[in-house]
């Protein structure tokens, strides 16, 4: 099995070990979890979990196109919370960025994020072969 480590400038460098997604033999793209930080200077969105979520899918779907991938094409998600009471919120950003076709998705509320953030969610998509 082959893989392909995915980097690209317009999401956030890692800033431990790990990349920012790994395509298997070509068909699926794993993204490692996002936070929302901007890719352009490196820092922290202030403000509520809708502007947090709606960073966090931006990285994503930076991530997933330089992959080959979209955000149309992911088949799962996981959205890791600090508070599941902020989930109305979060859940109507995310159905601005899913609306045709929403994929299987896991949502938890954890006690700690890196970098104290309100959200992450990392994707599972796949890339057209065709």
């Amino acid at each position: 099995m082959s893989t392909e480590v995915i980097r690209t400038q317009q999401a956030p460098a890692p800033f431990g070990p790990y990349n920012q997604a790994i395509s298997v033999q070509g068909p699926l793209v794993f993204t490692a979890g996002q936070i929302p930080i901007v890719p352009a200077t490196g820092e922290l969105v202030q403000g509520d979990i809708k502007l947090q979520t709606k960073q966090v899918l931006e990285n994503l779907k930076a991530i997933l196109e330089k992959a080959g991938s979209s955000l149309a094409r992911v088949v799962k998600t996981t959205v890791y919370m600090q508070d599941l009471k902020e989930f109305a919120e979060m859940n109507e950003v995310y159905a601005q960025y899913f609306r045709e076709s929403a994929p299987a998705r896991t949502t938890v509320e954890v006690s700690r994020l890196p970098r104290d953030v309100q959200v992450e969610i990392d994707a599972v998509g796949f890339v057209d072969t065709k």
